[in-house]
Parts: structure tokens; sequence; C-alpha cells
């Protein structure tokens, strides 16, 4: 059974992507939050998933790039603010299947790693891409990195965004975090985790305060809300969140609680990889560098003053290193 502090972890987890929990989002490119030139629902193992397009994927001279959403169980609503590097390229975002506009069978069967990077693979022949740019942001990052392992042929760069491609990895980063904590914040994160958290917003509170000590809201902006209230579906899945990682951040117990991807990082082109983080990430620094170092020519971008968020929080600069990767991927 999912706890009740669940979803007020949601708002600042880890594994999850901008824009699960909340309306909020600063005001970026002009072109962000607007409706898809193009949608479909693509069959794959286990359902159909939703897949929006803007750009002409057929007549443009770009490869196109798509967006991995975090989770388990997240919603593509947080990457809606990117949608201004369409001017350049096609953009692809999707709902893996459970969540947001995608069908919500709520299968355990479908809950397998590799289910999710064969469904990235159907939606790539379904669109009529050659190759791919992948974006994946948290737990997206581990199957951009599996898709990439598996189909290098479909791939013209990879970004691991807010990275996720280890368990054992991350447990250790969210432990370290926790120890920076006040000994009164600590007991508040083991009472939040527990079958009996306190009321309203205390939980996230704490829970952000775990992130980032640096983190400040975002200002609310009425494009994202109305984004979110038209194509949001039917949302988060925490039951997908809790059967695949646990309630707790800092505790895995679900399905990925062995996941361990590090070793396919000496599988893939590191000359074509891109490992983004934010300034004060839960992804930490430290941990990433060593993975850089397992992908022989990968590069390392930090968002300054971005947290895991930070596609959230600092999207004027995410997007300008995005967009300087992409064109750069493009003339390599």
């Amino acid at each position: 059974m999912i706890q009740r502090a669940l979803l007020a972890l949601v708002a600042a987890c880890s594994l999850i992507s901008p824009l699960v929990a909340q309306d909020t989002a600063p005001v970026t490119h002009a072109a962000a939050w607007v409706a898809p030139d193009r949608e479909l629902m693509v069959p794959v193992e286990g359902g159909n998933v939703y897949v929006r397009i803007n750009g002409d994927i057929a007549a443009s001279d770009k490869t196109p790039a798509i967006f991995i959403h975090g989770g388990p169980g997240g919603t593509h609503l947080g990457f809606a603010r990117f949608l201004g590097l369409a001017d350049e390229r096609p953009i692809i975002l999707y709902d893996q299947l459970g969540s947001g506009k995608s069908d919500r069978p709520d299968n355990p069967a479908n809950w397998r790693v590799e289910r999710f990077v064969e469904e990235l693979e159907a939606i790539r022949s379904a669109v009529g891409a050659e190759k791919l740019h992948l974006v994946g942001h948290s737990w997206g990052s581990a199957i951009a990195l599996e898709y990439a392992a598996r189909y290098p042929d479909h791939v013209a760069s990879a970004v691991l965004s807010g990275t996720f491609i280890s368990t054992i990895h991350w447990i250790t980063d969210a432990n370290l975090l926790l120890r920076e904590l006040s000994e009164e914040n600590r007991q508040l994160v083991k009472q939040c985790e527990g079958d009996d958290p306190p009321p309203g917003r205390t939980c996230g509170e704490v829970f952000t305060k775990v992130y980032s000590k640096y983190y400040t809201p975002p200002p609310r902006d009425e494009a994202a809300a109305d984004y979110a209230r038209t194509y949001r579906g039917e949302g988060f899945n925490g039951l997908i969140y809790n059967s695949m990682w646990g309630p707790s951040e800092f505790a895995s117990t679900g399905l990925l609680k062995n996941y361990d991807a590090t070793p396919k990082l000496l599988e893939i082109d590191g000359s074509r990889t891109l490992f983004l983080i934010g300034q004060y990430d839960s992804a930490r620094i430290d941990t990433v560098q060593e993975f850089v170092a397992l992908a022989p020519g990968a590069e390392l971008a930090v968002v300054p003053g971005g947290a895991h968020g930070f596609l959230r929080d600092r999207p004027i600069e995410t997007e300008a290193i995005l967009r300087g990767w992409l064109q750069r991927m493009d003339q390599e």
C-alpha cells in the first residue's frame, strides 16, 4: 500500500521529472507550452502510449530530440517548457505506459526496464525517425542509457540529466544529503516515511530541504498550469513508483532496488554522451564524475544554482546547454 507521505514526496522527489505533482513553473521561452503539431497513440507491449510532436520529422534536416521523463510513473509535462527547441528540430514528448495520457493498465508485468526501453524503440519506429537525440531526466536517464547501449545505430546523442543509473549510488548520495540535515529534520523525514506522517505540507517542505537547502519555489505560470490541465491525463502514477522504487527515496524496496546500469557506460559512445546535473543536484557531482570516467569522451555540464529539478528551476540555462549540445552533435 502506498504511504500517504508519497504524494508529498513526489513534489520534491529525486527520481520524478519536474512538474509531476504541481502546476507551477517559471516563465521561459515564448514557444513553451504550445500545442503539438501531431499527436498519436503508439502500440507497445501492454497498451498504447501517448506521443506528441512539434515539427515535421520527415521534412526536417535536423535529427529530432525525444525527452524521457522521470519517475517511474512521471509524465512529460515538465519538458513542455523546452518546446522552444522546436525552432531548430522536431521535439518529441511522451508519457510512459501507465501515466499521463497513456494507457494505465497497472499490470506489474509491464514494470520492467527492458519493456520501457522497447517502448522507446516502438516510438522511434512509429514516428519515422532513423536516429534520435535522447534527453532523459532522472529515471529517464536509465532508459536513455539502456537504449543507447541496445540500439546504438539509432542514437545521435544521449543526455543523461539528473543522472540516475544505479540504485546503490543514488541511495548513497541521498543518505549523504540526509546527514546534512538537522536532527529535527532527520526525525521529520523518518516520520514522513512512516505510517502516520504529519499533516499538511510538512513532508513536502522537509523533503525539499533534503534535496537542496538552496531551493526556492518557482513563481506560478498560468501557461504552465493551463498546459497541465489540458495534457496531464491521469497524471503521475504512484502505484508504479511505489512498486518499482518504494515508498521512501532513501531505501529502495521495489523492483529497482538492485538496479545498476553503470557497466553499460562502457558500451556506449562516450563522445556523444552528456551528463547534465544541477550544481546542488541529488545526483551529486562527485558521483557523476565517476560515471563520466566510465564513458571515455563523455562530457559533464553543471547548471549553475540548479537542484535536481533544474529543468524547472533554471530553464533558461538548461535550454541554452541543450541547444548548444544538440547543434554540436548534429555537426559532428
